[in-house]
């Protein structure tokens, strides 16, 4: 399983891929707490509608993970992967059909 993602991310040592993974996780912790800052700070409690908090949940979680994951990355010395690996995550949004 780990030579597959070694492949399919042109990464070449178990480290670096150990590392990788790491960010990834801690990007993912990171980004909850931000979540739950923001959520305090604008007011957010646990009776607020789910019609307000979810749509609210992904417009702050979707950006704060994709900042975090570059910081993150980049002060875990693998800022050049998660860089390329953000270009193409964001080209998936924008990409459109061609014409024949």
């Amino acid at each position: 399983m780990f030579d597959k993602f070694k492949v399919k991310w042109n990464i070449t040592s178990n480290w670096q891929l150990a590392i990788i993974l790491i960010v990834f996780s801690v990007t993912g912790s990171a980004a909850l707490v931000v979540r739950r800052f923001v959520f305090e700070w604008i007011g957010i409690t646990s009776e607020t509608s789910m019609w307000l908090k979810v749509p609210l949940y992904i417009l702050i979680l979707v950006p704060a993970y994709q900042i975090l994951l570059i910081i993150i990355g980049a002060i875990f010395g693998q800022y050049r992967f998660f860089y390329e690996f953000q270009k193409k995550s964001i080209g998936r949004f924008y990409r459109r059909k061609e014409k024949k």
